[in-house]
């Protein structure tokens, strides 16, 4: 393989029907036609009096006129001798690239393409400074993730432009989603005081990060500092009825009516009057039963839901864990719910979660944070069903979280069935593989600036890999996640490990 030298020419522009022109050229590689002197999707410039042109290879084709008649080849072949032996075929084989532009630079600064590259004309490989500027990238204090696909520059975008508008990270089981995540909390983790930290609340359904508990400075070869990591089993959870209000206990069941909300209303202001040390939902479950002014129906119904909830065990005097004192700049909260088979026990701890914590972002009780939400199909789906109880709520922070700085991280495997007023508002994402025609058609519906030929590559993606659409950078962009500081030991990754430690 050839040896990529920064800045070396790698090519010449040339004419075909309809190129060069604004947004598109074509150039003959140079060097040896069996080296790689240029991938597909590499970044490469072609300069011009008036500015950089920046531009991205399309795709690549082989070109021999020897073999351009399939009659003379299909000739030739039959005489059992191959073309060559008898004409110069390697002599007029090479390789020409199709190219997108992606913008112009001139004076330090993007802009938009507006002239057409002139035939002739050189195409160099882009030096890194000119690359990472183009891109916005922050190469001093950006979240270091990896590297750009086909290049030695490391991909660190800055944590306002990737995080600011919500996050979202979609691909397919096993293409390394939380993988990814892990690398991310990695980065946040690392930041020091004086560059400012988030609060990161993860909402972990299976359990995949529990092994950060484990951390330390060490792990994250940080030199001097702490690592604040909690973790928090779905069984120590306890939401204080005394805070909930009638229609939070509306939400959490399916069809209450408006009767019965008031009726309800009523009963809670009754109880905060005559229990101000706290009350539970038995204390109400009794009060309605014993409250003739409520229709017998209305009392049924009312106490069936209430007993419902009860039974899952999730409410109480108290809040555990108190979110206040829990949620803090830099700490790293892990909310563990793989003890809960029960989807609507994860349903109810989510919607309380996720508006308790926009409640106290907005009276400023807690500092800006980030929600990471795996699975975040099964808590704000599309389509509406009973169980889809956070949907509302998350959709809310969706849309004005990002005043308060209370962001989203939402992470799906498929993302066709997560509600589309969530994914509309994430302004960044991050696409692994995806094979799934509806889940790609999707994506390509709710993701600006992605074309026909990203969306194609995404089926290609090798695990690890991931496509950035949205603010994050100036064009998509492709980046292999770099590898983690910190593995979890003990786990199972594959069938053939599961099998051998289970069959003794």
């Amino acid at each position: 393989m050839t040896e990529k030298k920064p800045y070396a020419k790698i090519g010449t522009v040339i004419c075909e029907h309809d190129s060069p022109n604004v947004m598109n050229f074509s150039f003959v590689v140079e060097g040896d036609v069996e080296d790689l002197v240029v991938r597909r999707g590499e970044f490469v410039i072609v300069d011009t009096k008036d500015g950089t042109v920046i531009a991205r290879v399309q795709n690549l084709v082989r070109v021999n006129r020897y073999y351009q008649h399939a009659e003379a080849v299909r000739e030739y072949q039959s005489r059992g001798e191959p073309l060559r032996s008898i004409f110069p075929t390697d002599r007029w084989q090479y390789t020409v690239a199709k190219v997108q532009v992606l913008g112009l630079w001139f004076e330090d600064r993007p802009l938009r393409p507006y002239f057409a590259v002139s035939p002739g004309a050189q195409v160099r490989r882009v030096k890194e400074d000119i690359l990472a500027a183009f891109l916005k990238l922050d190469r001093e204090e950006g979240l270091r993730l990896g590297k750009l696909a086909h290049h030695e520059l490391e991909f660190s975008p800055s944590i306002d432009r990737l995080l600011s508008k919500h996050l979202a990270i979609l691909a397919m089981s096993g293409a390394g989603k939380s993988y990814f995540v892990s690398v991310l909390l990695e980065e946040m983790l690392k930041r020091r005081k004086e560059q400012g930290r988030l609060a990161i609340i993860v909402v972990d359904v299976h359990g995949e990060y529990t092994y950060l508990k484990n951390l330390t400075p060490s792990s994250l070869e940080i030199q001097d500092g702490l690592i604040d990591v909690e973790h928090i089993r779905a069984s120590h959870i306890q939401i204080p009825v005394k805070s909930l209000e009638a229609e939070a206990l509306g939400a959490l069941v399916a069809d209450m009516s408006a009767v019965q909300v008031r009726d309800l209303r009523r009963v809670i202001a009754e109880m905060r009057k005559t229990k101000q040390d706290g009350y539970t939902l038995n204390d109400i479950i009794d009060y309605v039963r014993n409250d003739e002014t409520i229709s017998k129906n209305t009392r049924e119904a009312l106490v069936g839901w209430l007993i419902n909830l009860e039974d899952t065990g999730l409410f109480g005097r108290e809040a555990l864990p108190d979110i206040t004192s829990t949620v803090k700049s830099g700490k790293l909260t892990l909310i563990d719910l793989s003890d809960f088979i029960s989807l609507k026990k994860k349903q109810i701890v989510v919607s309380h979660l996720v508006n308790e914590l926009l409640y106290l972002r907005r009276r400023g009780t807690i500092p800006p944070f980030l929600l990471v939400l795996e699975e975040a199909h099964q808590f704000c789906p599309e389509s509406r069903h009973e169980l889809a109880l956070p949907k509302s709520r998350i959709e809310t922070i969706a849309r004005e979280g990002r005043k308060f700085f209370a962001l989203l991280c939402l992470i799906s495997q498929r993302p066709v069935k997560l509600s589309t007023t969530v994914l509309s508002q994430c302004s960044n994402q991050a696409i692994l593989r995806a094979t799934n025609p509806y889940d790609l058609e999707h994506i390509g519906r709710s993701s600006e600036g992605i074309d026909r030929e990203a969306l194609d590559t995404i089926t290609t993606l090798e695990v690890g890999e991931a496509l950035f659409v949205g603010e994050t950078v100036s064009v998509p962009t492709f980046v292999k996640i770099r590898k983690r500081h910190f593995e979890p030991t003990g786990t199972i990754q594959d069938l053939s490990q599961a099998m051998k430690k289970t069959d003794k």
